[in-house]
């Protein structure tokens, strides 16, 4: 696989991203019970933001000195619109987390402690599936067509179904943990498990929490089927694919609790989300045809998803004039 990335420079983002994991984890919010403001959310919004736009300006001026301005600009594109389309398709991850709370009926101090294990849970596995896909883009380059197609398909979907409301009491892993496992009526706490004494005899049981966390998880996996195809329609270093991909993820539960109460304001932002899907999956599709360049690729997830944001509030706008 080739790759930018030197032994130190895999070394210092990873060692990046477990100083930033500590003050996640124990700064925001602190390991205990906690409820995350809008504030708070915001504030730590921007510095993830803010960090991942400082770590674009080491490399490319790493890149600068070492390699060159060209290398340098067209890595540090690659890395912000790999970036730009994670954290774009993380946002409908967030919706489906929304629903998945306001379902089980899990309050916002409990919320947090789900999401903890959730962003570790992500890093891990995306770790896993992007170096397995960049091996395998190596050795089978007609793979990119496939992603290509499966994304090309995902967004068409994605578009029909945007305003469709899933069922989450007929969910299949719902249902079976239900059957296998025994769940309690009620949250606990933060508690995940619970030993009952039943007949003289120790009874193990699985909280609603538990549900969630599971659920959680497995989005994640749903949605990094996604993403991680979506970046390599960037480039397919997997040092670029990882860096914009983990920084994204990271930011990722303060973008959660700063969406929490406005997430109804966006209504149009699937279709957006849609249309980026369908544009990666065309240029991967017409990689060997047509070489669309990263500034372009950037420029248009970026009008995309700005476009459906702005067309949102506009039309929320337009309901609220109409009801007064």
């Amino acid at each position: 696989m080739e790759t930018i990335g030197t032994w130190w420079m895999w070394a210092g983002f990873f060692a990046l991203v477990l100083a930033m994991l500590a003050i996640d984890l124990f700064a925001v919010g602190g390991g205990r019970r906690h409820r995350v403001s809008f504030k708070e959310a915001a504030t730590w919004s921007g510095i993830w933001v803010g960090v991942t736009l400082a770590f674009a300006a080491a490399l490319w001026a790493w890149l600068d000195a070492s390699s060159g301005r060209e290398i340098a600009n067209t890595r540090a594109l690659e890395f912000l619109t790999g970036y730009l389309i994670e954290k774009s398709l993380a946002i409908d991850n967030v919706f489906v987390w929304l629903m998945l709370f306001s379902y089980f009926a899990i309050p916002l101090e409990l919320q947090k402690r789900v999401l903890t294990y959730g962003v570790l849970g992500a890093i891990v596995l995306r770790t896993a599936m992007i170096f397995a896909g960049a091996w395998l883009i190596t050795q089978f380059h007609w793979l990119l067509y496939v992603f290509g197609a499966f994304l090309l398909v995902t967004g068409v979907k994605m578009w029909w179904f945007a305003d469709a409301q899933p069922n989450l009491a007929d969910n299949p892993l719902i249902r079976w943990i239900r059957g296998h496992l025994k769940v309690t009526n009620r949250l606990h706490g933060e508690r995940f498990f619970l030993t009952r004494i039943q007949a003289g005899r120790a009874v193990r049981y699985v909280t609603p929490l538990f549900l969630v966390l599971v659920m959680v998880e497995l989005s994640d996996v749903i949605f990094a089927v996604d993403s991680i195809p979506a970046i390599f329609a960037i480039t397919t270093d997997p040092f670029i694919v990882l860096t914009s991909n983990l920084f994204a993820i990271l930011g990722l539960r303060a973008m959660y609790f700063l969406m929490a109460g406005m997430a109804d304001r966006f209504s149009l932002l699937k279709y957006g989300l849609a249309l980026v899907l369908v544009f990666i999956g065309a240029k991967m599709l017409l990689v060997d045809v047509v070489k669309i360049p990263v500034l372009v690729s950037l420029a248009v997830v970026a009008v995309l998803i700005g476009g459906a944001v702005a067309l949102s509030l506009l039309r929320e706008r337009r309901e609220l004039q109409r009801q007064h």
